[in-house]
């Protein structure tokens, strides 16, 4: 396998997600603690989630911590298991990056790239890695996520 250019950037964190068996627990510290402000909320039952998405700092560097709880503790995905659900990355040019990596060996979870909870594009990196593609996040789910224009710029001015 020869490794070619690398044909995007990962540019920041654009969030963490943390799972609990109860959101309210959890904006207790995050928000009425430390002080982050809810921006909105997602529910999926096919991803077995009730976040609440509460955000730090602003503009093109602000990073959201979303707050998850399972809608059923019985079923699978356990948003709460482990506790520090996922990372997302800012990437500036997600078809590419997806193209790239997976050329590379890299493992990506099932679902392809679709819209995510706060509405960019975004794709997830699998925690395992397997036979066919021994690349992978070593026990890390990792979210890939589509920067939008103002975000890639803001970035662009900061190099």
């Amino acid at each position: 396998m020869t490794q070619q250019a690398r044909p995007f950037k990962v540019l920041g964190i654009q969030q963490i997600a943390i799972g609990g068996a109860s959101k309210q627990r959890l904006k207790k510290l995050w928000v009425e603690m430390l002080g982050l402000a809810v921006t909105g909320n997602f529910v999926s039952e096919r991803e077995n989630v009730d976040e609440d998405i509460t955000a730090m700092g602003s503009g093109p560097f602000k990073v959201e911590v979303d707050l998850m709880q399972p809608l059923d503790a019985a079923k699978k995905p356990a948003v709460n298991e482990p506790p520090l659900n996922h990372v997302g990355l800012w990437i500036d040019d997600l078809p590419a990056a997806v193209a790239w990596l997976t050329a590379q060996g890299v493992r990506f979870a099932p679902g392809g790239i679709r819209k995510g909870a706060s509405g960019y594009d975004i794709t997830f990196l699998h925690p395992k890695a397997n036979e066919q593609f021994p690349i992978a996040g070593e026990g890390v789910l990792i979210e890939l996520v589509q920067a939008p224009a103002e975000v890639i710029e803001a970035f662009a001015r900061l190099a």
